[in-house]
């Protein structure tokens, strides 16, 4: 919940931001003046926002899994993984294919 909280206040931040630097170079080039630095409020927000928005994410993510080989033998038997598939003989197959 806490992450899908910081997603949506995250979302808000940067559309504000983004919003905030059109505003700000609307302004700009109504002066006459198109080119200039965007003001450091505007930038942080928008830092922010997109640290937010990682932390939110995190948050929300399922749970990772345990990757060992323990943990794989848990779910499966010795004759799955040790049944060496590699080593089949097709030849056989395939005579009664094509005969």
């Amino acid at each position: 919940m806490l992450g899908r909280l910081f997603l949506l206040v995250a979302t808000l931040f940067i559309l504000h931001a983004a919003f905030s630097t059109y505003d700000h170079l609307s302004h700009l080039k109504s002066i006459g003046k198109p080119e200039g630095a965007l003001p450091y409020d505007i930038t942080l927000e928008a830092v922010i926002g997109s640290a937010m928005g990682i932390l939110g994410a995190s948050l929300n993510a399922a749970p990772l899994k345990e990757v060992t080989w323990s943990s794989e033998m848990k779910t499966r038997s010795i004759d799955e993984m040790d049944a060496r598939l590699g080593f089949a003989n097709y030849i056989s197959r395939g005579r009664k294919f094509f005969s």
